[in-house]
């Protein structure tokens, strides 16, 4: 029986392309949030993410002349997914990097579709557990405890606690890539613009209570990977997603998390200098392997295979 998920959407050869140029992008957040957090505070740097890309989205907007919604309840619908998409797991995600490497980060990430999983069984109709997809929620939980396991084994309760806040980010990202299913009649560029318009004005009054903005010296390096990851991560990046979301589902579009650690860890080890410990690796292939159960289609294909046999 196949997967309904996959029935429901199909993903052709273009999503598939999208998807993997997403995962490098996204890949490159954690490095870009790396780089920058050593200069800047968390909730700065979330504050800026999101106000240099809503800023460069809505220019691209009124450039190409496209229709915007008039109904106020979209208006505060794309502000509630700011909140879930960017606001909170931004600000766990990069709070988190002060504690623990990009690459792990990437990895705990990745369990995004595990949670997604989960809540699409409860909160949609054509989503549902089967026995694939529950055997897959297992392997990503046991992946997680062998990851957060041996920190908290060892005593590293900063690690923990990093590790912990981009879990809780995962889950957010699964609540929104539910709730943004919604905006699917829409123009991605126009949500995402409104989508981080709300960001932005959640994060200003956040920002400016709990730190000091104008306290802060950046560096030309930081401001770099600032713009690395408002324009390219952030922008380009909820193009991609709002795209892919609307034509191949929740669960599909956060399949795009097979592949960010892979881009992230080549990163965190090549210029950051990281060495993931040999539990985030198996942490890793275990989550993996939770997330080709879910998914179904690797099974299916070999079902298929030897049924031609």
């Amino acid at each position: 029986m196949k997967n309904k998920a996959v029935s429901n959407h199909v993903m052709g050869l273009a999503e598939w392309g999208l998807i993997l140029l997403l995962s490098v992008i996204w890949g490159a957040s954690f490095f870009f949030v790396e780089v920058a957090v050593a200069a800047m505070t968390p909730l700065t740097l979330v504050l800026c993410r999101v106000g240099l890309a809503a800023a460069a989205l809505w220019g691209f907007v009124m450039v190409t002349g496209r229709k915007l919604p008039e109904s106020k309840g979209v208006w505060a619908g794309l502000v509630v997914l700011g909140a879930l998409n960017n606001v909170l797991p931004f600000s766990l995600i990069t709070w988190g990097q002060t504690m623990i490497d990009s690459s792990l980060a990437s990895i705990l990430n990745a369990f995004s579709p595990v949670f997604s999983a989960i809540l699409a069984h409860f909160l949609t109709r054509e989503e549902r557990l089967t026995p694939g997809r529950l055997t897959g929620v297992l392997f990503g939980w046991a992946g997680v405890a062998v990851l957060i396991g041996v920190s908290s084994l060892s005593g590293d309760r900063l690690a923990v606690i990093g590790q912990v806040a981009v879990l809780v980010a995962s889950l957010l990202y699964a609540f929104a890539a539910i709730f943004g299913r919604r905006f699917k009649a829409l123009d991605p560029v126009v949500v995402a613009a409104g989508m981080l318009t709300g960001s932005t004005m959640i994060m200003i009054p956040v920002a400016f209570v709990f730190e000091q903005p104008f306290g802060l010296a950046p560096t030309a390096v930081t401001w770099a990977a600032m713009g690395g990851l408002a324009l390219v991560s952030t922008a380009l990046a909820y193009i991609i997603y709002f795209y892919v979301l609307a034509r191949a589902g929740a669960t599909n579009i956060l399949l795009v998390t097979f592949l960010i650690p892979v881009s992230a860890i080549f990163l965190g080890v090549a210029v950051l200098g990281e060495s993931p410990s040999w539990n985030a690796f198996a942490g890793m292939a275990m989550i993996f392997a939770g997330l080709l159960s879910i998914d179904g289609r690797a099974f299916n294909w070999l079902k298929k295979r030897r049924a031609e046999e």
